[in-house]
């Protein structure tokens, strides 16, 4: 499994036979270096959209239709994303499950918002996704706070793999995502997200690190695959 980080709350998952994108924000995006986007979304199999924000879904319709990459996600975001353009794939809710191959999505609260455009359409609730594959579980917790939920998320899903927001702001900040990671899951690998983007987010991951001993806790790099 590779895991990319494509800056910010974006990524790219290798994993089985799939190549998951994961709220790709890619145009505009302060920390991707623009000739690079090829390589980023070439042999896209499948789109995870987490909420409505632009910076998660404002390239989404175009890479779908680039790629011929299916979008899944919150029902009424999916379908919004659907009426833009982008291919269809499954527009479900919280607790639904799809298989994408070998691999295993389901769709799991958050606590953020959720809507687009100019006008604030409502595009559903905020979520997080479980994704399962090659032997690992990871906790992909999307823009959030910490929030109760994640009790039984860790007990009945028991991921070893969690990338957080953690840039503080508009989520959890660093020492927030150490205390969620160490109250309510078992991670051996934990990937902060959601920072460095802009002055305002946190620009270290130093606070998550201390506050996890024993947790192999990754400081991502743009395009630098995470063989895990």
């Amino acid at each position: 499994m590779n895991i990319i980080w494509l800056g910010h709350g974006s990524f790219r998952i290798e994993i089985e036979d799939k190549v998951l994108l994961i709220d790709p924000w890619i145009d505009g995006n302060p920390v991707f270096p623009d000739e690079k986007r090829e390589e980023a979304i070439v042999g896209a199999t499948d789109i995870l959209v987490t909420h409505g924000h632009f910076d998660h879904i404002a390239d989404v319709p175009a890479i779908s239709k680039e790629t011929s990459a299916p979008v899944h996600g919150m029902y009424e975001l999916a379908n919004h994303l659907f009426g833009e353009g982008a291919v269809e794939g499954n527009a479900f809710q919280r607790g639904g499950t799809i298989s994408l191959g070998a691999v295993e999505v389901s769709l799991v609260p958050a606590s953020h918002s959720s809507s687009a455009g100019d006008d604030r359409q409502n595009t559903g609730c905020e979520t997080g996704f479980i994704i399962k594959g090659e032997g690992h579980t990871i906790y992909f917790s999307g823009d959030t706070g910490i929030m109760a939920d994640m009790d039984w998320i860790g007990d009945y899903y028991k991921p070893d793999i969690g990338i957080l927001s953690a840039g503080g702001y508009f989520t959890m900040d660093m020492k927030g995502a150490a205390y969620a990671a160490k109250r309510y899951f078992s991670f051996s690998t934990v990937i902060p997200c959601h920072y460095k983007t802009f002055p305002l987010l946190e620009q270290s991951a130093d606070a998550l690190k201390d506050g996890l001993p024993g947790v192999n806790v990754i400081e991502p790099e743009v395009m630098m695959p995470i063989a895990l």
